[in-house]
C-alpha cells in the first residue's frame, strides 16, 4: 500500500499512514501523533509502528510531546520514503504503483511478509523466516519467467503463479 500526504496527517491520520508499505509526501506536509494534546496516546498502531521506522528516542518524543514534523524532517528520520513538489504528489505515487506492478506479485508478499515477520523477532529467527520465502521463491512461475526473461534480455511478465 502506498500513502500519498498532502496536508496534515496526525493522529489516527498519521496511524493510517504508518501501515502503509511505502509513503511519498508533498512537501507541505506534516506529520504527527498529537494525541497527547486532547488526553490520549495513539490507539492505531502509533506507539508500535513508529519507533520501528524512526527509533524508540524519536518516537517518544514525537507521541509524548505531541509535535508536528515536516514532510523533509520525515523523510530524514525514515518515516517517509520520499517528498516531492505537491504537483508532483499523484502523479510520483501513481509512477511507484506503476513500478511496483511491474514486478511479480508473489515475491513482494513473500517479501512484505518476510519483513513484517522478521521485524516481530530476533536476528536469527528473522533470517530463517527469510530462508524459508526464499526458498519459496524457486517454487514459483514468476521466478522461472523471471529468469527466462533475464536469459533473453527481455523484461518479464509475471503472472502471480
Amino acid at each position: 500500500m502506498i500513502a500519498a500526504v498532502n496536508g496534515l496527517a496526525v493522529g489516527g491520520g498519521c496511524e493510517i499512514v504508518l501501515a502503509c508499505d511505502l509513503i511519498v509526501a508533498s512537501e507541505s506536509a506534516q506529520f504527527g501523533q498529537t494525541e497527547v494534546n486532547v488526553g490520549l496516546i495513539p490507539g492505531w498502531g502509533g506507539t508500535q509502528r513508529l519507533p520501528r521506522l524512526v527509533g524508540r528516542n524519536k518516537a517518544k518524543e514525537l507521541i509524548f510531546t505531541g509535535d508536528r514534523i515536516t514532510a523533509s524532517e520525515a523523510e530524514r528520520v525514515g518515516m517517509v520514503n520520499k517528498v516531492v513538489l505537491p504537483a508532483k504528489l499523484q502523479e510520483t505515487a501513481l509512477e511507484l504503483a506503476k513500478k511496483l506492478a511491474s514486478k511479480s506479485p508473489i515475491m513482494l508478499m513473500l517479501a512484505k511478509q518476510a519483513i513484517n515477520r522478521g521485524l516481530e523477532m530476533d536476528l536469527e529467527s528473522g533470517l530463517a523466516e527469510e530462508v524459508k520465502a526464499f526458498r519459496l521463491c524457486f517454487t514459483t512461475h514468476d521466478f522461472k519467467e523471471g529468469l527466462t526473461a533475464f536469459l533473453e534480455k527481455r523484461q518479464p511478465k509475471f503472472e502471480g503463479k
